[in-house]
């Protein structure tokens, strides 16, 4: 998957369409991702032992990975990345419009 854990991203496409979240839960079986604030949808839970009251609360829900583009926070743009092998031989992501590594 092009986005991992803690990544600034940039929403495409959808109901949430422009906004930049930070991704929370990455599950590469499904391609989705969980981004922080991004695709709210409001869940009915009954009342259990640990939640006494129950009621309705807002969680976010998984968004397709293909939705997301990697937000650069030193240029301010959208980016795709590629890869490059640095020195040590470690594969690292860089961004397209800045060449800064993300």
């Amino acid at each position: 998957m092009h986005v991992r854990k803690n990544d600034t991203v940039y929403i495409v496409s959808g109901k949430d369409k422009d906004k930049i979240g930070e991704v929370l839960k990455v599950n590469p079986d499904k391609n989705t991702v969980i981004v922080g604030g991004i695709n709210i949808v409001t869940k009915h839970v009954k009342p259990n032992k640990q939640n006494m009251q129950g009621g309705i609360i807002r969680v976010e829900a998984p968004i397709n990975a293909s939705k997301v583009m990697l937000y650069c926070t030193s240029c301010k743009k959208s980016t795709r990345i590629k890869y490059k092998f640095a020195d040590d031989g470690t594969k690292v992501r860089i961004c397209r419009h800045c060449e800064r590594t993300m």
